[in-house]
């Protein structure tokens, strides 16, 4: 058994479980336990009440999301009017079994209905997983293989940078691998034809027929009897589970409950909330988009802004256009959206001031002074507040934010008790470079983990001790600032988004054409990192192969299996791979080789040339 963090937490946590809504109380705040222990021991409670039901009230004809899809079009809802379309589902999943612990898989883009059916999954107690929308087929069978679905969402075609992917039939085809899939629910988005087969449901049909007066319930909300009543679950009831990096080749989900999600969404909301409209501009698969883009604005009642595409759809100007049409306050983003959006600043026009916005912080990356700056000078005026924000997916998002002028409410986060180690758990002083751990316990952390490889997550309590190890390497600088340099083990984060470099690998290896391969990653000025390989190559590729069309194929290659963000943006070809090398100096040195300035075609590297690179 893992080894429990012994410290009690800060009791700031009292004042954060102050705005949840719990049908029970809880008999304690927090109990030492295994892992992180257990918090709100005894309490029960139900997150789609918490972000809606209560706020009907008081906030009913308020508007609850702002949305606006790729091609223009713009939808706003009230929280009256999303609480009536989640009672809706709500009844709609319950007449087709669906219920406590059951599994919905939600392959949707950033849509209102996907919101809706969060929530509406919430409010039966049924366990969702959101699928991204670009998905490849072959990673998303694998996927629908793990999560032992009974329901799966998707839509006829969603909007990506000007073009339409076809979602429903990557589903069907996905499907075709086997799954426990009994009724795929389609939103009509775009219009295209769409094959249909049984047990497929139209969305909008659905939620008409699960209205009151079309003879399902006649009510909203809890009344007894009702299928859209909501069920008040135990405060570690699984709400949701996220994707990580295939871990070994098998994939691996982490679990989040319901209250301890909701505490550390909320948690972060009060701190960054200005009070005014609240705009996570990410995808929807970015867990940090569904835990602060969402579960944070409506548990607090604030008006959160959705977009469904990409930013320089029509124009490179998008990004100001929706901070200045519904007057954003507050925006997270990550590091590798705004160095996009910085990359088209020499064809932008210029563009009018923004004076709602008032607070934009990063998360899913560490973030460059310069990036900062220059997201200040675009976006802002002289008192916008730039942030950094630091978290993980198995903390349940963000966790610690640096850059924001003290809170005249005393809204901070709670102290996580971060601190920066050696090897042996002995802190190390500023200047030297450590793991990141936690002795503090946060809320939000998950409480459990799925896939064959899940007791790889226990290594996060019994590496250290008394500690929660977060695999994350930092430096802590004498003036107190803390700087995040990646991971220990071999994961990389690109775009937000985590990629693992030995599955890169495996799919490399497995190519006819490829002896042997590695993988790393590099600085990019678009992504923030990209992933470079080296490879030798078989017989089979030939005498004197084409090294374009080599390198092309094995880029498509990795995409098709794990998605574009996998993809690496340079393949070198090295003559053999000697042993002089450890696994680390050999990435520094491929890193070192493959410069974005140098590396525009594959070429090939001698494996002497990897040996002067790293100093051999």
């Amino acid at each position: 058994m893992p080894e429990s963090l012994h410290t009690a937490p800060p009791a700031d946590w009292a004042a954060v479980a102050d705005l949840i809504n719990f049908d029970t109380a809880y008999d304690d705040l927090w109990r030492p336990g295994p892992r992180s222990g257990t918090w709100f021991a005894g309490g029960a409670l139900n997150l789609s009440v918490n972000c809606l039901d209560r706020h009907l009230p008081d906030r009913g004809d308020q508007v609850a999301l702002h949305w606006e899809g790729e091609p223009g079009d713009h939808r706003s809802m009230t929280y009256a009017e999303v609480h009536d379309q989640v009672c809706a589902l709500a009844r709609a999943l319950r007449g087709m079994g669906v219920g406590p612990g059951d599994r919905v898989g939600l392959h949707l883009g950033w849509l209102p209905e996907t919101v809706v059916a969060m929530l509406a999954c919430a409010r039966i107690g049924a366990i969702h997983t959101v699928l991204p929308a670009p998905l490849p087929v072959e990673p998303l069978a694998d996927r629908l293989e793990l999560l032992d679905l009974k329901v799966l969402f998707t839509q006829d075609g969603a909007w990506r940078h000007g073009t339409v992917l076809p979602l429903k039939a990557r589903a069907d085809e996905a499907l075709l691998a086997g799954g426990s899939v009994e009724h795929t629910i389609v939103v009509r988005r775009t219009g295209m034809d769409v094959a249909w087969f049984e047990g497929d449901r139209w969305y909008h049909d659905l939620v008409a027929a699960a209205r009151p007066g079309s003879g399902a319930a006649t009510t909203s909300g809890g009344r007894s009897g009702d299928p859209a009543a909501p069920v008040s679950l135990p405060a570690d009831h699984p709400i949701a589970t996220i994707p990580l990096a295939n871990k070994g080749g098998h994939p691996v989900s982490i679990v989040h409950g319901t209250a301890t999600m909701l505490a550390g969404a909320l948690a972060v909301h009060r701190r960054l909330r200005t009070g005014g409209v609240f705009w996570c501009a990410g995808d929807i698969a970015w867990a940090v988009t569904q835990i602060h883009g969402i579960y944070g604005p409506m548990a607090f009642g604030d008006t959160a802004v959705m977009y469904e595409g990409t930013l320089d759809v029509p124009t490179h100007t998008r990004a100001w256009d929706i901070i200045a049409r519904y007057r954003v306050e507050t925006m997270v983003t990550s590091p590798s959206v705004v160095r996009t959006v910085r990359g088209w600043a020499r064809e932008l026009p210029e563009v009018s001031a923004l004076p709602s916005l008032r607070r934009v912080a990063t998360a899913g990356e560490p973030v460059e002074e310069d990036l900062a700056a220059w997201l200040s000078d675009a976006f802002g005026s002289d008192d916008l507040e730039v942030a950094d924000a630091w978290g993980q997916l198995e903390l349940g998002g963000i966790v610690r934010v640096t850059g924001l002028s003290d809170a005249t409410d005393g809204a901070l986060l709670p102290d996580c008790g971060l601190d920066i180690v050696d090897q042996d758990g002995a802190a190390v002083p500023d200047g030297e470079i450590g793991e990141v751990v936690l002795r503090l316990p946060w809320a939000g952390t998950m409480v459990g983990v799925e896939g064959s490889q899940a007791a790889v997550a226990e290594s996060h309590w019994t590496r250290h001790p008394g500690s929660y190890a977060t695999g994350d390497l930092a430096v802590r600088h004498p003036d107190g600032r803390v700087s995040f340099l990646g991971r220990t083990d071999d994961v990389v984060s690109i775009s937000g988004q985590l990629v693992s470099l030995r599955e890169v690998r495996e799919v490399l290896a497995e190519h006819p054409y490829v002896l042997q391969a590695e993988v790393t990653w590099r600085k990019d000025p678009e992504l923030g990192r990209s992933l470079v390989a080296a490879v030798a190559l078989t017989e089979e590729a030939g005498p004197d192969p084409d090294l374009d069309a080599v390198a092309i194929e094995l880029m498509e290659a990795v995409r098709e299996v794990m998605g574009g963000l996998a993809r690496p943006r340079a393949v070198l070809v090295v003559d053999r791979f000697g042993d002089e090398l450890g696994r680390t100096e050999r990435a520094q040195a491929i890193g070192a080789l493959a410069t974005p300035d140098r590396a525009g075609a594959p070429r090939r590297v001698t494996w002497a040339q990897i040996l002067a690179a790293a100093g051999q």
